[in-house]
Formats: C-alpha cells, sequence, structure tokens
C-alpha cells in the first residue's frame, strides 16, 4: 500500500496506548495531529526520535496532539515511555494495521536480508482530518523542531 495523499481524509485508527487507553483519530480531531511512525521500542534512532519529541513536547502539545506508532505492544511502549519519561501516547499497533493503513509498512533490506518493517515517516493531519504534511525517510536528531516549524504553519 501507498502513502495517503496531501489533502486527503487520514485513515481512521483505533489502538491501544501504553497505558492502557484506546486512542482513536476520531477523539483527536479539533486540533492538529502529529503521529510519528518508528520502527522499535529502545533501539538507538527511535530512542532520539522519541526524546526529541519529548523534549520539544512543552511546545508541540501548544498546536497540536502528539502520538507515536510501532507494532511493539503495550508492554513495551510502557517500558519505553517509562525509561525516558514520554508524556505523550505511544500506539500499540500490533496487528499493523495502522502501519499498513498509512503504507509505512514496508520491505526493507539489511546486509543483503530483506524483511518487513517500519519506514520511519511523520504525518502531520490538520484540525479536519485531512493530511496536511508527510515527512519521509526521517533523521531522528532535530525532526521534532522540523514538525513543530510545520504544525505552526497550518
Amino acid at each position: 500500500m501507498s502513502l495517503p495523499k496531501i489533502g486527503t481524509k487520514a485513515p481512521a485508527f483505533s489502538a491501544p496506548t501504553q497505558s492502557g487507553e484506546t486512542v482513536t483519530l476520531k477523539s483527536l480531531l479539533g486540533q492538529p495531529v502529529v503521529l510519528f511512525f518508528y520502527p522499535k521500542d529502545n533501539t538507538s534512532g527511535c530512542t532520539v526520535e522519541a526524546c526529541s519529541f519529548r523534549d520539544a513536547y512543552a511546545e508541540l502539545k501548544k498546536v497540536a496532539r502528539v502520538l507515536g506508532v510501532s507494532p511493539d505492544p503495550v508492554k513495551s511502549h510502557e517500558k519505553f515511555a517509562t525509561k525516558f519519561t514520554l508524556p505523550y501516547p505511544l500506539l500499540a499497533d500490533t496487528e499493523k494495521q495502522i502501519v499498513t493503513d498509512y503504507g509505512v509498512w514496508v520491505e526493507k533490506s539489511m546486509y543483503g536480508r530483506k524483511y518487513m518493517g517500519v519506514a520511519r515517516t511523520t504525518f502531520l493531519i490538520d484540525a479536519k482530518g485531512k493530511i496536511a504534511r508527510i515527512f519521509e525517510k526521517v533523521k531522528p536528531e532535530g525532526h521534532a523542531e522540523e514538525v513543530l516549524a510545520a504544525v505552526r504553519e497550518l
């Protein structure tokens, strides 16, 4: 599946967070949503990215809702969020439905071995639920500041 197009309705989702509550896209509308997809809890790049969103969260939460998404289970998200004091929800997409709907569940290759995994991608969804911006091939360092600037332009 390919990425949704800018200007189209964001795919709906419903998933549990590290605290066990279920979050839906519909419940977040009314303000912009930053939905960042990352491959795995407690890995180097993902930790850098998650912590950059944590560090920018005081400013981000004034203008948008922030959510991280990976296929890791709730327990893993709980440990990851606690270890790094992440103040925003992490969605446990264990069925890989959200990553598939957003087109970020892709074939990857490492050391010549092919496998399926999450392409590090961030979606900025406007207050009405439309895709406003897509950040592909995200570099974890400084990404949260780039997203914050984009949210402020909405």
